[in-house]
C-alpha cells in the first residue's frame, strides 16, 4: 500500500499547480498535501516539484513520473467504469442446469428472454435430472426443485410446487377411489424416480412406499399414462393442472396432500454471485 501513499496528492497538485488547490480538489488539508508530497519524493529519492512563494511547477523526474502516474489512474477509472458498466449491461457467461420438463417448459423461456435483453449474455444450460456437481462442473446456478439436500450451496426460494395423486375417472371407476394411505397397496402405482410417495398424516410428515407396473423417469410419460388410465400417479401441479381442469383427471386423498415445497436457485456457496447471475436469479423469481 505503501507505494500508492502521495500519488493521489501528487496528480492533483501536478494538474493544479497549487498545494491549496489539490487540497480543496482532494477535500483534505493544504499541510496534508505538502506531508504526502515529501514523502513521495523522499521515498523516490527524487525532487518532483520546484517550489517557489509565487509558483509550484514540476522538475523534470516529476513531469516524467506524473505521465506514469496519470495512466495509472487512468486505468483505475477505466477499470471502474467497466465494472460499473457490467452492472448496468450485465455480459458474458452464464453455466447453468435444470431438471428436464420444469426447465423446458418454464426455466428456458424465462432466461431467453432475459438474452434478449441483455444481447451480451451468453448461457451454457444442461437439462438433466441428475444433481451434478456445481462446483467441479463449474455451474454459476442450478435449479433445483423440492426439498434440498446440500448444505454447503446458497439456495434462494423462487417459487413453489404442490404435489398431487391423480388417476383417471376410467382408472377410478374399474378399480375404485383411495381413501387412506393404507389402501394404496392395492392400486397400481405409476412410479417416477422414487419409490416413495410423501403425505401428511395427522401433521406429520409420512412416507408411502408404492408399486405398479409403471417406472419411468419421465413426468410427461406418467402423465400419459395416468390420463390414458393404467394407475395413479403423483406428479407436481405443472405437470398436472391442466389434466385436473380438462377432467382427464382427478385429485385423490387431498386429505394427506404434503405442504407446498420450494423451487430454488442453487449456486455455490465459496462463489461470489456475479451482477448477471444475480439478475437472472431476480428474473427468474420475478417470473416464476
Amino acid at each position: 500500500m505503501m507505494q500508492w501513499e502521495g500519488i493521489f496528492e501528487f496528480v492533483a497538485v501536478a494538474e493544479t499547480d497549487s498545494f491549496t488547490a489539490a487540497g480543496k480538489r482532494l477535500s483534505i488539508s493544504t499541510a496534508q498535501v505538502s506531508r504526502q508530497v515529501s514523502q513521495l519524493e523522499n521515498r523516490l529519492n527524487t525532487k518532483l516539484f520546484y517550489r517557489t512563494t509565487r509558483k509550484v511547477s514540476l522538475t523534470e523526474e516529476g513531469s516524467v513520473y506524473y505521465q506514469h502516474c496519470r495512466q495509472v489512474l487512468d486505468s483505475l477509472d477505466e477499470a471502474e467504469r467497466a465494472i460499473s458498466s457490467l452492472k448496468d449491461k450485465p455480459q458474458g457467461l452464464i453455466r447453468m442446469t435444470a431438471p428436464v420438463t420444469y426447465g423446458e417448459k418454464f426455466v428456458m423461456p424465462i432466461v431467453i428472454d432475459f438474452m434478449q435483453q441483455y444481447r451480451d449474455i451468453e448461457v451454457v444450460c444442461e437439462l438433466t435430472n441428475r444433481q451434478l456437481d456445481l462446483v467441479e462442473g463449474g455451474f454459476d446456478l442450478a435449479i433445483r426443485l423440492g426439498r434440498l439436500t446440500n448444505s454447503s450451496m446458497m439456495a434462494k426460494r423462487l417459487t413453489n410446487r404442490s404435489q398431487y395423486v391423480c388417476a383417471a375417472p376410467s382408472y377410478i371407476a374399474q378399480f375404485g377411489t383411495p381413501y387412506t394411505l393404507s389402501e394404496l397397496s392395492q392400486h397400481n402405482c405409476l412410479i417416477g424416480s422414487q419409490s416413495h410417495w410423501n403425505f401428511i398424516d395427522q401433521g406429520k410428515a409420512k412416507a408411502v412406499k408404492v408399486s405398479g407396473s409403471l417406472s419411468c423417469s419421465s413426468g410427461l410419460s406418467l402423465l400419459s399414462a395416468a390420463i390414458s388410465g393404467l394407475g395413479i400417479v403423483q406428479l407436481p401441479g405443472y405437470y398436472v393442472n391442466d389434466a385436473i381442469e380438462a377432467g382427464q383427471l382427478v385429485v385423490l386423498l387431498a386429505p394427506y396432500q404434503q405442504p407446498k415445497e420450494g423451487i430454488w436457485a442453487l449456486y455455490p456457496h465459496n462463489r461470489h454471485l456475479s451482477p448477471k447471475v444475480r439478475l437472472l436469479v431476480d428474473k427468474l423469481s420475478q417470473e416464476l
